[in-house]
């Protein structure tokens, strides 16, 4: 049994980010507890732009809306009980919502977001810089699912060569073994065809371990600008990636594919810091 967060803030509930933890608790049981983190402050949001893009938190609303967290609460406990989960409520935040949350992932063996609710109203800008801040800091892998999916009976493992794609590799491994029997490629994207996979016997060693229905496939593209437009075509599929580096991670994830494939809300997206 793994342990699960699941993190809403206050005012919205993704239906999309909890459909997915059912079906996980479908397979093999988990523990999943619910994260209700406050509300923000959205009229001093303004004043706080600048400090965002640096990394900073957000400020909180002077009264959070308690109405709607307990209502979000009480739907979380009661589709829990229906789904017949094991659930824990944690939403005592005295701080501010991201160090909390981070405090809370580093207990956890996965923490599942939905991409298209989680702070939805911070800015116009998918993923919004909440999220990824929330995927930047937390200590365990980040599941990033939008509303609307089908649950993967395909993996995509995006492969660069670099030691956190073989990392992001082994840890969706470790945590999902119901889904190593999919279909599974993976995949390097490059726009030299002539370059040829990274390490490749020492990758296919590893990965034909885990994944017996497994493909190798290079994608002669430029992946900054058509990777997404590729994965959005692979329905039921969920992609695999790496962090590209914690120390320019908010550069790094502006300009990446990652990014964009979250952004389209077609594919689940695994993401594993190192």
């Amino acid at each position: 049994m793994i342990k699960i967060l699941l993190a809403f803030d206050g005012a919205h509930f993704s239906e999309g980010a909890f459909g997915f933890a059912r079906k996980l608790n479908e397979s093999s049981p988990i523990l999943l507890t619910g994260v209700f983190l406050p509300q923000i402050d959205y009229a001093a949001l303004w004043s706080y732009s600048a400090a965002v893009g640096a990394g900073m938190v957000m400020p909180l609303a002077e009264e959070e809306d308690a109405a709607a967290v307990e209502k979000n609460i009480e739907r979380f406990t009661s589709l829990c009980q229906l789904a017949n989960i094991e659930y824990r409520v944690h939403k005592d935040f005295t701080d501010f919502a991201l160090p909390g949350l981070k405090k809370e992932t580093r207990f956890a063996d996965l923490l599942i977001l939905g991409s298209e609710s989680f702070y939805e109203n911070i800015g116009v800008n998918e993923p919004n810089s909440y999220l990824k801040e929330a995927i930047h800091n937390a200590e365990c892998p980040v599941l990033v699912v939008p509303e609307q999916f089908e649950f993967p009976e395909k993996n995509i493992l995006a492969y660069d060569g670099s030691d956190s794609s073989a990392y992001a590799i082994k840890q969706f491994a470790y945590l999902f073994p119901e889904f190593t029997d999919n279909k599974t490629v993976l995949i390097y994207a490059r726009a030299n065809d002539e370059i040829s996979f990274p390490e490749e016997q020492n990758i296919e060693e590893l990965c034909s371990r885990h994944f017996p229905d497994l493909t190798f496939f290079k994608l002669g593209i430029d992946p900054k600008k058509y990777f997404a437009l590729w994965s959005s075509e692979k329905k039921g599929s969920i992609l695999v990636s790496g962090a590209y580096g914690r120390s320019s991670f908010s550069m790094m994830f502006k300009r990446s594919f990652v990014s964009d494939v979250i952004r389209d809300h077609k594919l689940p997206v695994f993401i594993a810091n190192r």
